[in-house]
């Protein structure tokens, strides 16, 4: 029960937070420089999310070219760099990475 309400208590703060921005936001104007920096939030956000998963799948660091997460989400990299193609660096790291999993099994 106590997981209920600690999910239902985190989903109405949330919910508070974002519509705080609907109702009181309005005419709410930023400042330049806080909306140059804005911009880099998902740059910034995004390796904190995909790199410990990717040197560390199962909690300790696994650097290796049997590591399919590791391989999946470098060639993700490497194409979107090249290319800036999101949807393409998506379909082909999944396809590293499956065949990876394919190869290590």
């Amino acid at each position: 029960m106590n997981h209920w309400l600690a999910i239902g208590g985190m989903a109405v703060v949330t919910f508070l937070i974002r519509a705080s921005f609907l109702v009181f936001g309005q005419g709410l104007v930023f400042p330049p420089l806080v909306k140059r920096a804005l911009r880099y939030v998902p740059v910034a956000v995004l390796p904190a999310l995909v790199v410990p998963m990717a040197l560390a799948p199962q909690g300790e660091l696994w650097l290796s070219p049997m590591n399919p997460y590791l391989i999946g989400t470098l060639v993700a990299g490497l194409v979107a760099w090249r290319t800036r193609n999101t949807l393409l660096a998506i379909v082909i790291s999944f396809i590293a990475y499956a065949a990876v999993r394919f190869l290590t099994r």
